[in-house]
């Protein structure tokens, strides 16, 4: 998620809250519809209220997902509030089938202890029960209102259609007896098939249930490819993939040098080192971008990423592939004692998985 085109709304926990400029459209198209169907202000004020407690409670679900994951030494990046929902962007999942349980679990969890602690209020009000319509809220019916759609939120999330909570639950008990990528498998396969359903019941009632089936069916599919990629890796180190030929940049070369060296050959990452120190890294669109600043004639050290990650040569594949993705870096230096022997990037990866992969087939 672009942090770009979301405001932060402050941390909870150490963990930064952003809003989607998008979530203001959700907004936006409430207060239309409303005035389309000539309802007051007042109602409207409450529409709009309703909808910002509604997504504390989302908020309070995704916090629940992160301090489970917390406890098992897995940081969450953030939360994302969008207009369908919230979205926690967790280092990883627990690969342990009972940690995943805990921590997919966690998150519906917290709704049901919201509507829990909303539950005295209904005791109190059994007939507003009856006449709860949500399009028409008002201090009466508003904690009511708000309890039911928590119980409703608990349910939803866990329909077994991965990578949804209910989905990850699945995979985690399928992942007790199997591999955990064939349990990704089967759960990622369960979960499209939710998809197309939704898609399908979408198109007849609800054009919101679309959007839901495209976002479970590309979720799915890109969680399965995930687990597949690290199954294929286990058991290899960073010296079966690395790049031993590595393209060198000298801090003090210039961008326009950096350039020529990208179109006069294959490479997409380079190392910059000074004194046989890795200093930085430099790619593709970082010299593309310096370029179309007019920066042609400064020096690589102004456009080089100085936060690059250290691998060694002996640390599992696996790991190495997937701190690559977590810092969204495409290429990473490979050190021995401090020298460095070679270099690992993203597509050398993805070339070792396709070979691995056609090799598996035979």
């Amino acid at each position: 998620m672009n942090m770009k085109y979301s405001l932060s709304l402050g941390r909870v926990a150490g963990i930064q809250i952003f809003v989607h400029w998008t979530f203001l459209i959700l907004i936006g198209w409430i207060v239309f519809i409303n005035l389309k169907q000539g309802m007051s202000p007042v109602d409207i004020l409450w529409s709009v209220l309703f909808i910002l407690t509604l997504f504390a409670c989302v908020t309070a679900h995704e916090l629940g997902h992160a301090l489970a994951a917390k406890r098992y030494h897995i940081k969450t990046r953030n939360i994302t509030l969008l207009p369908i929902g919230g979205l926690a962007q967790l280092e990883s999942m627990p690969e342990k089938p009972k940690e995943e349980l805990v921590v997919a679990l966690a998150g519906p969890a917290v709704n049901v202890i919201i509507a829990l602690l909303l539950l005295p209020i209904v005791k109190l009000n059994p007939n507003l029960i009856d006449e709860l319509d949500l399009s028409k809220l008002n201090h009466q019916n508003f904690l009511i209102s708000l309890m039911v759609v928590n119980i409703w939120l608990a349910v939803f999330n866990m329909i077994p259609a991965f990578p949804m909570d209910g989905g990850r639950v699945f995979r985690a008990l399928l992942s007790f007896k199997f591999e955990r990528h064939v349990a990704t498998r089967v759960a990622a396969s369960v979960g499209q098939l939710l998809a197309v359903g939704f898609v399908f019941i979408g198109f007849f009632y609800n054009p919101f249930l679309i959007f839901i089936g495209v976002f479970i069916f590309l979720g799915a599919q890109a969680e399965a490819q995930f687990a597949e990629a690290k199954s294929l890796l286990g058991g290899f180190t960073v010296t079966d993939a690395l790049m031993s030929d590595v393209p060198v940049l000298h801090p003090n070369d210039s961008i326009e040098f950096s350039s020529d060296k990208l179109l006069s050959s294959q490479n997409k990452n380079f190392m910059v080192v000074d004194d046989s120190r890795v200093v930085g890294t430099l790619n593709r669109d970082q010299i593309i971008r310096a370029l179309r600043e007019g920066k042609a004639h400064n020096a690589v050290a102004e456009a080089m990423d100085k936060n690059f990650i250290e691998l060694a040569t002996d640390m599992p594949l696996e790991q190495a592939w997937v701190s690559l993705r977590n810092a969204k870096k495409s290429a990473a230096p490979v050190l021995r004692n401090g020298t460095l022997i070679g270099m690992l990037d993203t597509e050398n990866v993805a070339e070792f998985l396709m070979v691995r992969e056609a090799k598996d087939r035979h």
